[in-house]
């Protein structure tokens, strides 16, 4: 058992490697007891392969990692029974029922919690005898929460828990990760919102092409922006390149449809932004002021939006 100044997870040097690509270039971080950390970036940077390695999914090719002072590739049948896994790709039969899932994966650990009582803190109890073709989106993501809790587990990992998920559900299920964290589990979770990471999170770790480019809190990140800030507004009418990148301080201006997006210090910008829309003739509605985010951060750190 770790003590609480401990990492439960450490990671140094992990290096995965496919034909043609490296998945994971050389990332190293570690994860104490009680945290939910999250591994945040655009589809394709690294994050599954990392958290499958770390779960000892898969082989790294080089690079040490060790959970709850065990390694992975060689302790990976007594690692499993400490751990809780919730797959990014998951799937039951559909004429499985939700009890039947549940004593299924308890079948496979040495020791599991009452399932009755775990599927009433899902929220499940009315859907025990339900077939997994009929529950909802959000009630199937509960059920594979909790599969992955049957285990009574030390660390739980959710690998990009509510994609797919309507808003409605999503909150609900950070609602049930914060609760989880509650019952002094440590959590690992990956996504690609960031908004997701931002309410959930400790500390986060945004990854790009295989790498770490930052790891912090969230705050932390955010205010390394400075006094950077945003103006948003909507027009339809055409803007040319240099009308508003010409003003003082300008970092960077985005388009997406009639939604525009200027980016520079703090002082003074929507002043600066107006005065040169209007002296310009062109029409606009909705300006205002938005603070910045771990988006804004993963932009300036990549230069690419994480949706890419």
């Amino acid at each position: 058992m770790k003590s609480h100044d401990q990492p439960v997870i450490e990671v140094k040097g992990l290096v995965k490697e496919y034909p043609g690509v490296r998945a994971v270039d050389e990332v190293s971080f570690s994860i104490q007891p009680g945290e939910i950390f999250g591994m945040v970036g655009p589809n394709g940077a690294g994050k599954t392969t990392t958290i499958e390695c770390i779960e000892g999914l898969r082989q790294p090719d080089q690079g040490q990692i060790l959970v709850l002072d065990m390694d992975p590739r060689t302790d990976g049948y007594r690692l499993r029974e400490q751990i809780g896994i919730q797959f990014q790709s998951a799937a039951l039969p559909d004429r499985i029922k939700v009890w039947e899932a549940l004593d299924l994966f308890a079948s496979f650990y040495q020791k599991s919690v009452n399932s009755k009582q775990l599927l009433t803190k899902m929220g499940l109890e009315e859907k025990r005898d339900a077939y997994m073709a009929k529950l909802s989106g959000g009630q199937k993501q509960r059920v594979f929460i909790a599969l992955a809790l049957i285990n009574n587990p030390q660390i739980v990992f959710l690998d990009e828990l509510t994609t797919g998920l309507d808003p409605q559900s999503r909150r609900t299920m950070w609602d049930m990760v914060r609760e989880i964290q509650a019952q002094g589990r440590t959590i690992f979770l990956t996504t690609h919102f960031m908004e997701e990471a931002e309410r959930l999170c400790d500390r986060v770790a945004i990854v790009d092409h295989g790498k770490i480019v930052a790891l912090d809190t969230p705050q932390h990140l955010v205010d390394g922006l400075g006094d950077e800030n945003c103006v948003v507004f909507e027009t339809t009418a055409e803007l040319g390149q240099s009308l508003l990148k010409k003003l003082d301080s300008i970092g960077r201006v985005e388009r997406i449809g009639d939604r525009i997006v200027v980016y520079g210090k703090k002082t003074g910008l929507v002043g600066r932004v107006v005065n040169a829309l209007e002296s310009s003739g062109i029409h606009f509605e909705n300006i205002h002021s938005e603070q910045p985010t771990l988006e804004d951060v993963f932009l300036k750190l990549t230069g690419r939006e994480i949706r890419d």
